[in-house]
């Protein structure tokens, strides 16, 4: 077997017998996702990121999900296509779902980075204490604090004055404006100057 596999085996058990904590959150999801799947997402992204187990029992017992391999698949595109539906996830995250193999059972990994944004759940703020996801959109403390958390963390939320472009890697801009292209090939930074795309905020096409 492949030494990664292994490694990533090897991983998802030691987080299991950890138990579910601040980072890490298991879901049954047995044939299909759990409804409040996506609050764990959000909460991870505007906590301290974290790890989601589909096919885990809170207390740490191995279901896996449906053997069924058209199952397995289903619910990882179900998945993916939600976290990338901005009225779902908003703004909408990209995250890889890894099939880890235990006890032959199949569970689902997934790492959620921490954000550098704000994101909303269905409309609705979520943030992680303890082991749990909790709604904070009504309370105005708690969301002014996440927002000036993410400000004060981020170094793209903050305002450098005496920057010039030779503080820049402009080659990274070059990679960017490539790949931007290879995606949408009437995007109007074709034609701008380095200056200009970073002054503008532009946006992309549908």
């Amino acid at each position: 077997m492949n030494m990664k596999m292994n490694d990533l085996e090897d991983k998802t058990l030691e987080l299991i017998q950890q138990g579910e904590g601040l980072t890490l959150e298991f879901k049954e999801c047995r044939n299909t996702l759990n409804r409040d799947v996506y609050e764990s997402v959000c909460a991870f992204l505007n906590r301290h990121g974290g790890t989601l187990l589909l096919g885990v029992k809170d207390n740490g017992n191995i279901l896996g999900v449906d053997l069924d391999l058209d199952r397995v698949d289903q619910i990882k595109k179900d998945f993916v296509t939600a976290i990338n539906n901005p009225q779902k996830i908003n703004p909408a995250c990209y995250l890889f779902v890894n099939e880890v193999k235990l006890q032959n059972k199949t569970v689902l990994s997934v790492y959620i980075p921490e954000s550098s944004q704000v994101h909303r759940c269905n409309g609705r703020i979520y943030d992680r204490n303890e082991d749990g996801d909790f709604d904070i959109t009504d309370h105005t403390r708690l969301v002014a604090d996440l927002y000036h958390r993410k400000q004060s963390t981020y170094s793209e939320n903050k305002l450098y004055a005496y920057a010039t472009l030779a503080d820049l890697r402009l080659d990274l801009l070059t990679k960017v404006r490539k790949i931007v292209e290879l995606r949408h090939e009437d995007h109007p930074w074709r034609e701008m100057a380095d200056l200009e795309v970073l002054q503008k905020r532009t946006t992309l096409p549908n």
